[in-house]
């Protein structure tokens, strides 16, 4: 099972999108195992995006993303990170398909909704800045026999 940060934006949270979108992830049969509302510091979004630093979009979206609060999630699934990406879509709205969260609800090529780790260790690294020990929560749920194929004895 991988878990995954999925981020909802500043954009989502403004425009009441967070129950719809949290709801298509729990629809698809992942796991919500952390979630917490919170206004993201300058600091904190610095770091998330020291990866764009020397990007020329990097200032506009460190001011969005500290704008506004944001709900922060950690979700679990088999494959939940391409899972988890999949339902996002295309980064900018004009492009995503329809049926992705993108696609459904955005338009704009600079407000995109949602953030979601790219691969297993950009998940590690970016649950640790948003979840302090014990916030990200590890429990069983009666339907997920119902929701993988556990015959093999893995979840498939």
């Amino acid at each position: 099972m991988e878990t995954t940060l999925i981020i909802l934006k500043p954009d989502a949270v403004q425009r009441g999108l967070m129950g719809r979108i949290l709801t298509r992830f729990e629809d698809k049969g992942l796991q919500i195992v952390g979630c917490k509302l919170m206004q993201i510091s300058q600091q904190l979004a610095a770091t998330h995006y020291e990866a764009h630093q020397s990007k020329p979009f990097y200032p506009g979206l460190v001011r969005f993303m500290t704008s506004s609060p944001v709900l922060v999630m950690a979700v679990r699934g088999n494959g939940a990170i391409t899972i988890c990406r999949n339902m996002m879509g295309a980064t900018f709205g004009s492009k995503a398909a329809p049926g992705t969260i993108r696609g459904d609800f955005g338009v704009s090529n600079s407000y995109n909704l949602i953030h979601g780790s790219d691969s297993p260790e950009a998940a590690e690294r970016e649950l640790k800045l948003f979840f302090a020990p014990g916030e990200v929560l590890s429990f069983t749920r009666a339907v997920e026999t119902w929701v993988y194929d556990m015959a093999g004895g893995k979840p498939e």
